[in-house]
Formats: structure tokens, sequence, C-alpha cells
């Protein structure tokens, strides 16, 4: 029995017998097309992109009506990119000034689109490289071989097997998903990419980043996917099995009583109330959080408004697009997290990069405070549509207090000019930041004492504090989140928010995974913020917690000397929870 390890995306197990995919890289060609024949070079481009677009279509067709909104919307996000200048008009002007092939044409821009999304400093944004790249592929492969595009075509027969190859896209997955897969292992991959996101939508346990995955396995091998711990089991022995067949069941049963959770409120044993948001990116992820009941949005990223494109959204775009979500969301809170663009996310993704390190760089407020103009529609905007809800303005990447001040006088300001324009908008609209540098942490009661709310961005403050890139392979494994110096900053965090009494939220990725619950209801944390898939299995432990005990528990962490010890208090913490069926109940 061969034990492989990488990142579990999607939680759940499953047994089958693996189908690995041995799909070659592509080899791109670069040749010079001569002068007579460029126009009909153009053409067999363009006609590699509509045939791209018709099997994305034809796919997005046989999504199952029952099926997860992500489902589509992934889909979609690949049309999107298709259809974007950058991919489908840029690698024109390549072939009729350089005389380049198509492919090479493509290729060529890729590596640029893609070296601008590596220098992003946001894991969520970064990751979308992956999207470009993965339709790119595609249309090198149709530009290639128009008539037999992959190296292997799936079989239709696929019941129960366990899917093995270097990365999928949405689409693959959505195809994969129709043939009855019980599960997916790749080579790359990241938590938050689409592909992962998607097979949590659509229940289907996968691990990613197993390096070398395709490598060990052989088609037909039995493999035991344990995707919510990462393992993989090549060749298991029949008492791996038969255990790993007991936890599948109890996880199916879990699953059932998560549904009966949908309408009932996240309340602990002890009766203190939990506020369960949602993350949402686009107006159209809102049917999700309707599938959940969720207590409203803890964090609205605006940046789809201003990415890819020469010129910033005027302010009636950026209006109807806050308001589109308000309105949807009657009685409930919309957190709209300003701008969070910088030298890594560009409104022009052509305009040169000149920030050694935008990670560190100008970006987020510190863009938007350089940027007065830019920064004041949005400011309109987002005032304006708290007219019609109870919106929440929350600015990223706070390093200083000043920065809150600068804020709340262009805040007063605008709201001003509304009001002498005659405009309608919310007086008493919260103004918020969010926590995710250390120095913010550690001085969050000077913060608190200007703030209506706090939100801990636990994504950028693990990786500030720890000095390292979740998705760079070669230091990824440094990743914790139960690291003592970033629970004493989040800890720091949420007591200062107490003392001031203002409500403290945590919107990063820790918020939504179920390992780290417990502890947080115990740090004091009342309100979480995740994608919506996420919910329900969150809100059963909140149910079946008592907050006292937890409260005693993780004084007990906080006082671990070590990180080992630590890590075993939490395991401690939840394993004698009383959630005691489903994964927790091996977890």
């Amino acid at each position: 029995m061969l034990a492989l390890h990488g990142k579990g995306v999607s939680s759940g197990i499953a047994i089958g017998r693996a189908y690995v995919l041995k799909r070659e890289r592509v080899k791109v060609p670069e040749y010079l097309v001569p002068n007579n024949l460029i126009e009909q070079e153009i053409q067999r481009f363009l006609a590699a992109i509509e045939r791209v677009r018709d099997e994305l279509n034809e796919i997005r067709s046989h999504i199952p009506a029952e099926a997860p909104i992500e489902a589509a919307s992934f889909i979609d996000t690949h049309l999107l990119i298709l259809g974007d200048t950058m991919v489908s008009g840029a690698p024109i002007r390549d072939i009729r000034e350089n005389q380049w092939n198509a492919e090479f044409a493509l290729k060529t821009q890729s590596d640029r689109l893609i070296a601008v999304f590596e220098r992003m400093e946001d894991p969520y944004l970064r990751n979308k490289k992956i999207d470009v790249a993965q339709v790119v592929e595609r249309v090198l492969r149709n530009l290639l071989n128009p008539d037999d595009r992959e190296d292997e075509p799936m079989p239709d027969d696929l019941e129960g097997r366990v899917v093995v190859g270097n990365d999928l896209a949405p689409a693959d997955t959505v195809a994969l998903k129709n043939k009855g897969i019980s599960a997916f292992v790749t080579n790359l991959g990241g938590p938050i990419s689409h592909t992962a996101i998607l097979s949590r939508s659509l229940g289907i346990p996968a691990i990613v980043a197993v390096h070398g995955a395709t490598r060990y396995i052989d088609n037909d091998d039995e493999l035991i996917v344990d995707g919510k711990r990462g393992i993989l089991l090549v060749a298991p022995d029949p008492i791996a099995v038969s255990e790993y067949e007991k936890r599948a069941r109890k996880i199916k049963r879990l699953k059932r009583e998560l549904e009966t959770l949908r309408t009932s409120e996240a309340v602990s044993r002890d009766g203190v109330p939990i506020q369960l948001l949602a993350n949402i990116e686009l107006p159209e992820d809102l049917n999700t959080v309707h599938q959940v009941l969720a207590s409203g949005i803890g964090l609205y990223r605006t940046e789809f408004l201003f990415m890819n494109r020469k010129v910033p959204p005027d302010e009636e775009e950026q209006f109807e697009a806050y308001v589109k979500v308000v309105r949807a969301l009657p009685g409930r809170p919309v957190t709209i997290r300003t701008l969070d663009l910088g030298a890594d996310k560009r409104v022009d993704i052509e305009a040169p990069v000149t920030a050694i390190n935008p990670a560190l760089g100008l970006r987020a407020i510190r863009l938007c405070l350089q940027e007065p103009a830019l920064f004041r529609l949005q400011l309109r905007a987002i005032i304006r549509a708290s007219a019609f809800g109870q919106v929440r303005l929350m600015i990223p990447m706070l390093s200083n207090v000043d920065e809150i001040f600068r804020v709340v006088d262009l805040v007063r300001d605008t709201q001003e000019e509304l009001r002498r324009e005659g405009v309608a908008f919310d007086v008493e609209m919260p103004i918020g930041g969010m926590i995710e540098v250390p120095a913010a942490a550690v001085a969050a009661d000077l913060f608190a004492a200007h703030l209506d709310f706090l939100s801990i961005g636990t994504n950028d403050l693990i990786q500030y504090t720890l000095a390292i890139d979740r998705v760079d392979d070669s230091v990824n494994y440094l990743y914790d989140p139960l690291h003592p110096s970033v629970l004493r900053l989040i800890a720091m965090t949420i007591d200062a928010g107490r003392k001031q009494g203002i409500p403290v939220a945590m919107c990063g990725e820790m918020a939504g995974d179920n390992r780290y619950t417990r502890l947080l209801l115990g740090l004091g944390l009342r309100e979480f913020s995740m994608h919506p898939a996420a919910m329900l299995e969150i809100k059963k432990i909140v149910r079946e917690s008592d907050i006292a005990d937890l409260t005693l528990r993780s004084t007990a962490v906080m006082q671990a000397r070590d990180s080992r010890t630590l890590q075993a208090l939490v395991e401690a913490m939840n394993s004698e929870g009383d959630a005691t069926s489903g994964e927790e109940a091996y977890s």
C-alpha cells in the first residue's frame, strides 16, 4: 500500500479504480507565415476560437438542472476569457505585425497574461492564471489537431472511477461529473482554483497538488481518496478499505443531516447566536447565497468590475452591480470591499508593471488614496447603493490609522456632495477595515477605536506573518493557520473588537474550514464569512457546540508552548466536541 499526500480541496471518501489521463503537454510550433497567407492564418485562429466556444457551450448545455450555480458560472468564466480581446484579439495583431503562426502568437500572448497574474498578491486572483492557461490550451489543441483535439479521448463509461491527471479545467470537471466519476486527483492545483471550488460545489471528493500522481499510478489501480485530509492510498489493504467504507457511510449520513439544517438558526447549544455570511465576487453568485440562506454578505469583492479593461467602470456601472446585490438581500448586511487593485491587479493589463514587489507595493487602499478620482467614483456608487439596504463599506489592506482618517474624510465629503445633489443614502452606513497585515493586527485596538467593524482576512494575514506564498509549491507546506503567531494575531483582533464594542468577522478561507470552527468560537469570533458551499457544515458545528466550554479549551490552546501540543489540543477540541457523526468523528 502506497500513501501519497496532497491538498484536500473537496471533502468526502471515494474508493474506486484509477483512470489515468495521459495527456502530453502541448508542443507549440514557431514559424513565420508568408504575407500572402496572413489573412488565412487569422481565419484559422478565429475558427479554432469558435470551435472551442461551441465545445464549452455544448458542455454547459449538459449541466443537470439540479447542479449548483458554480457549474455553469465557471464554464461562463472560460467563455468570457475566450471572448476577451486579450485572448482572442491580441494574437491577431501579432500574426499581422510579426507574421507569427497562430499557435505561437496565442502562446506568446498567454505567457504575457499569465506573467501578470503571477505577480498578483491576492491568491484568489492569482489563481485565475490557471483559467487562462486552461482556455489557451484548449484553443491550442484545437489549432494543432482540429479533428481530434484530445490525446486520449475519455470513455463514456467512467462510473465510479477515480480520474487521475496533471490538471483539470472546470469544463473537464463538469464533463467528468456527468460521466459518473467518484473522485479526481491532480498533480497540480490549489485550494482556491475554480476547479477546486467547483469540485466542492458538485460534491466530488478531490485532492490536488499530489506531485507525481500520474507517475506512480497506473490505470485500474485501486485507490482510496480522502478528500478532507488530502490522503491518497494506492493499492490499499483490506483493513484500510473496510475502515474507509465505514467513514464513507458516516459522511453520507452527515450530508443528509446537513440538508435538514438549511432553515435552522446558527445558534450554539448554550444560546449564543452566530452570523454566517457569504463571500461573493459576482452578482450572479447570489443564487448560492439564497440556497444556503446566508445571513448576508461578509465580503463582496469588487475587482471583477475593473479587471482586464483599459478604462475603469463609470459610477453607474458600479452602482448597478452593487445595488443588484443589495436589493436581492433585503434586511441583510452586504459588506462591499473597496478596490483591492494595485500594481499586480491593474485596470489596463497591457500597461507596464514597474513595482518590484507588487505584494508590498501600491495596492488596495494605498492606491485608492493616491488615485482619489478613481476612488471617489466607487465611493459614490457604494454610498448611493446604501439607500437600498444594509450596506457596509470595508477598507482592505489597512496598515496605519491615518489611512482610516483619510478614507472617512473622503466618505463624508462624498456624502455631502450627494446630499447637495439630492441623492438619497444611508447616513449611518458602517465603515470597517480588514485586518490582513500583521501591523494592523498588533495595533487592532487603535484601529477599532475609529471603525464600526473589523474583518480578519486570514489568507493575507497568514502569508504576511509567515513570509510564505501558499500557492508556491516549494513553500506552501509552511502555510499554517494554527501557527502560534497567527493565532495570537487573530485573538488580539477579536479582543480589540470586544473591548471597543464593535463586531469582528473573519472572511478568509479559515472561516469556512471546519477544522478551525470550534477554536475560533472559543476565541470569541461571532461572524464567519465563507464560500456558501461550506456554510451548512459550519452551521452544524455551531449548533452542536458549547461555547462556554470552547472558551476554556481555547485558553489552553493559546497557552501551548509548541506547535505539536497546540495541534493536539485543537484536534482534541474537535474530536471531543458535540458533533460526533460524519467526518468530524475521524478528523
